[in-house]
């Protein structure tokens, strides 16, 4: 298939998903599709790739959540370095990110894609990279750090990434400090409900009316969990199965309990309010509250605050764990 072929088979049979389970298997057989098709053209034009190698799919993509637009985060690790590797790798990330835009998916504005080489390593220089950043602990190695945690292998050796995972898990064990960092970088979401239970819509520009769903609904239970399950070396990519993994360690088992209820409704809200829209990538971070019944509106609101509390119990955790 060519890429134009898959995206007209991807936007005839996209809007047919029920769930967010099935739009996000839906979305990584497309995603397969257009690596498969660069493979083919790579390897008629340059051969096929001189050594083991794992293609990883970060953000949304990476941790199961995407929603009907979705743009790119994806990355490449290859066993061996070497001039000939990193110049046969880079060109296929090039052509990788080029195959997914035709195919419907976005770039991505702050190019974590295949296609930079900063997301495009061996082994080696990947652990160099990771540990670059680890000891920076900069606002924006921190970010590149927490975005490269929800990494989930799509095709190729799975291992390789659970390998590089275990440098940031080495990291916070000597240096505790590392979580309170993580923390500082995804404490401040945007609140959606007001102190008298209002919901607090954007007030002017394209989405006046509509609250910034990934903003203060997605974000604050994604990051709050991803700080869990750092702190707790778990090694599974989605909100919901670190949720689960969490849950099955006693001092989580009462706190975490309704979460993940919580958050699978988040994900049926934006499937069930998006679906029959052309929105673009933008829109679709948004969610007209007017749309809404009066049951609905009422649960969202709950869905919303639950999030603050889930945060707010995260950073006690955290902060409790530093002041031992």
């Amino acid at each position: 298939m060519s890429y134009i072929e898959i995206k007209q088979w991807r936007d005839s049979q996209i809007e047919k998903q029920e769930s967010s389970d099935e739009l996000n298997a839906f979305h990584d057989s497309i995603m397969k599709k257009v690596f498969e098709t660069t493979l083919k053209k790579v390897k008629e034009e340059t051969g096929p790739p001189p050594c083991k190698y794992a293609w990883f799919v970060m953000g949304s993509a990476g941790r199961f959540e995407q929603a009907i637009i979705s743009d790119q985060d994806h990355g490449i690790v290859y066993e061996e370095d070497g001039k000939e590797n990193n110049a046969y790798f880079n060109t296929f990330g090039k052509e990788l990110a080029f195959g997914l835009h035709e195919a419907g998916y976005p770039y991505c504005d702050g190019n974590v894609m295949s296609s930079n080489p900063v997301w495009c390593r061996s082994k080696a220089s990947w652990t160099d990279q990771l540990k670059k950043w680890l000891n920076e602990e900069s606002f924006d190695s921190i970010r590149y750090l927490l975005i490269f945690y929800d990494a989930r292998v799509l095709v190729g050796e799975s291992e390789y990434n659970l390998q590089l995972k275990k440098h940031i898990h080495d990291a916070i064990k000597d240096k505790p400090d590392l979580l309170e960092r993580f923390l500082e970088n995804t404490i401040h979401t945007k609140k959606a409900v007001g102190f008298f239970q209002q919901f607090l819509p954007e007030t002017h520009g394209s989405h006046a009316g509509s609250i910034d769903i990934k903003q203060s609904g997605f974000l604050p239970y994604v990051n709050a969990v991803r700080l869990l399950a750092l702190k707790e070396k778990v090694e599974e990519a989605s909100t919901l199965s670190r949720i689960e993994a969490l849950s099955q360690l006693p001092k989580y088992a009462t706190e975490l309990q309704g979460y993940k209820s919580d958050f699978e409704n988040l994900l049926h809200y934006r499937l069930m309010h998006h679906k029959k829209m052309t929105e673009s990538y933008d829109d679709i971070h948004y969610l007209d509250v007017k749309g809404l019944n009066k049951n609905e509106r009422k649960e969202l609101k709950r869905i919303l605050k639950d999030g603050q509390k889930l945060q707010d119990y995260t950073q006690s955790v955290i902060k409790g764990m530093m002041r031992r």
